[in-house]
């Protein structure tokens, strides 16, 4: 077995998860998918709890780095805001997904405390990278930058909820535009 092999059962567990949920990852199916035995998943996750918490730890370190590297190049407010909103966006067109914190949330009464713990901790990581961008502007309101954060952050889930119901990525960028008309994303 190789680390190929591990980033190959994330990348098919990930997958699953965003379109079935946690309840849908199945460590047979999943075999299936990467073309291994059932068995040899565990020598990589002893369980499924675990797998659950690597996938939602890796989803948050990969998101936290393409934010980061948006800060990094110097971006304006709106220029932050309007990727930020388009990495949702993509996440739909990428065959109606939806965000990979946002599905195992809506689970979480079903989760493991792991994962749940890694659920939290992507939001709470996508609160304080908007809360950041938002202090470029407001850089004296920090406590109603966090604010205005976790609400861009919950409309912007909502709004990726509402169109993956409809499986119609123009309903979340028709939402969108209206938070942005309104003024409750720059």
């Amino acid at each position: 077995m190789t680390a190929d092999t591990k980033d190959r059962i994330m990348e098919a567990a990930r997958l699953t998860v965003q379109d079935l949920g946690y309840g849908g990852l199945s460590f047979r199916e999943l075999a299936k998918d990467v073309g291994i035995k059932s068995a040899s998943i565990h020598y990589y996750f002893a369980t499924k709890g675990e797998l659950g918490a690597a996938l939602a730890n890796r989803y948050t370190a990969h998101y936290g780095a393409v934010l980061e590297d948006m800060l990094t190049q110097g971006l304006d407010v709106e220029t932050c805001m309007a990727r930020y909103t388009e990495v949702f966006a993509d996440t739909l067109r990428a065959d109606n997904r939806l965000c990979l914190a946002g599905m195992l949330g809506a689970e979480r009464n079903q989760l493991p405390e792991e994962v749940q713990a890694e659920v939290v901790e992507y939001g709470i990581m996508n609160e304080r990278w908007l809360a950041r961008v938002l202090a470029m502007r407001n850089p004296d309101r920090h406590e109603e930058n966090e604010r205005q954060a976790r609400a861009i952050y919950a409309a912007v889930q909502g709004a990726q909820l509402i169109a993956h119901t409809r499986n119609d990525v123009s309903v979340y960028e028709e939402i969108i535009a209206t938070y942005r008309a309104n003024h409750l994303i720059p």
